[in-house]
């Protein structure tokens, strides 16, 4: 079988352009995905991997992508990756990237979206944005280059109505600079939401919201499936593209090395404890991927904690909730500060997010002393060390 339920190149053309009304600017195709083609055609074995946050995790584009594969390849053993983690920012997938979607193995086809969370959860500045998205990218093009990319921008009505204004909200205009600079393709849904809010075709209530509704998720996977289709319109060769890293990455101090490291291998001081919390005395929700696991936690100032690493970077993916402290922080006995665990989502909620404690230090081995601030809200729960 040679792609023959694909449309052909100008039936395509006019698919895309014509009967969706999308605009051409926001389904960016950047390369061909002939590896995901070889995969999907030749082999018939494929894997496809999806990330980003809730809007990933959910019943969402994700299962409608996976099901029109599935229907266009139906010779193809597919196995569909989740790695959507609701609240998640782009820069807790780069550290996620290697234990969530690389130790699965080579990766055919891969769906990032992490506009949304960089925005409200994350709050990220421009570089802590292109930090964790080119983190993301080069990390993926450095151990598996042959797979195809295409990320996703989603929105929320705080970045709607800048798009309405004219203005590129800061995480959508951050990673279009590392998609650009990669040869990334690039689906601009929040874009093409405006472009259709303002035609009278879509409203913002039919979308469904940041967490769309069938039909805006109905939008997004239509708008993915006519540029693969689009992609995939002239006939099938041997996939020969050449993805090669830039020379240098845009910033240094990405998070391309990005891993976690457990603390499982922290030596422990009085207070401090490695195993699951006595989560039924707390307060505050809790997610069923974080129950039932150990993790490092101390509720009461205590001895500090030592950790060893080799990198430029430290931080913590930690579960914050509302009883959640400030953290001290010492680096190789020179860099001092402090980190507030808590979010402005964790007063209900045990809230899991990446805080970083140094994105820029020399190479090499350091160590970094962690204690608790006194005060009112005293807890720490750490989930893993990030390290770059």
């Amino acid at each position: 079988m040679k792609l023959k339920s694909l449309l052909t190149s100008a039936a395509c053309a006019l698919f895309f352009h014509g009967l969706l009304g999308i605009e051409n600017e926001n389904a960016s195709l950047r390369g061909s995905f002939s590896y995901a083609r070889l995969a999907f055609v030749e082999k018939k074995m494929a894997k496809v991997a999806f990330m980003g946050g809730s809007i990933t995790e959910m019943n969402g584009y994700r299962p409608m992508i996976a099901e029109w594969l599935e229907g266009q390849f139906p010779e193809t053993k597919f196995e569909f990756i989740n790695a959507g983690i609701s609240s998640t920012c782009s820069t807790t997938g780069a550290f996620r990237l290697r234990k969530d979607v690389l130790d699965h193995g080579p990766i055919d086809l891969f769906f990032i979206e992490f506009a949304v969370n960089d925005d409200q959860d994350a709050g990220h500045s421009k570089e802590a944005c292109i930090r964790g998205m080119e983190g993301i990218i080069r990390q993926m093009r450095m151990k598996s280059p042959k797979t195809d990319l295409v990320v996703t921008y989603f929105v929320n009505q705080g970045m709607l109505k800048q798009l309405q204004e004219g203005k590129d909200p800061l995480p959508m205009a951050a990673h279009e600079q590392v998609l650009e600079k990669y040869g990334v393709s690039r689906v601009h849904l929040a874009r093409e939401l405006a472009h259709q809010i303002k035609k009278g075709s879509f409203s913002w209530q039919k979308f469904g919201g940041t967490h769309p509704k069938e039909p805006g998720n109905r939008l997004c996977a239509d708008m993915h499936i006519e540029m693969l289709k689009k992609a995939w319109s002239g006939k099938f060769k041997e996939a020969t593209e050449k993805k090669t890293l830039p020379p240098e990455p845009m910033d240094p101090n990405s998070y391309f090395k990005g891993r976690f490291l457990s603390p499982e291998k922290v030596s422990l001081t009085d207070g401090w404890k490695f195993s699951e919390p006595n989560w039924k005395s707390l307060p505050g929700g809790k997610r069923g991927r974080y129950l039932g696991r150990p993790l490092l936690h101390c509720e009461s100032p205590e001895n500090p904690i030592r950790i060893k690493f080799e990198g430029q970077a430290i931080g913590a993916f930690v579960s914050a909730g509302p009883d959640a402290g400030i953290l001290q922080f010492t680096i190789d006995g020179k860099r001092k500060g402090s980190i507030d665990l808590h979010h402005r989502y964790s007063k209900g909620l045990h809230y899991p997010r990446t805080v970083m404690f140094a994105h820029d230090l020399p190479s090499g081995p350091h160590e970094i002393e962690l204690s608790i601030k006194s005060g009112k809200r005293t807890a720490v729960r750490i989930l893993e060390f990030c390290i770059n």
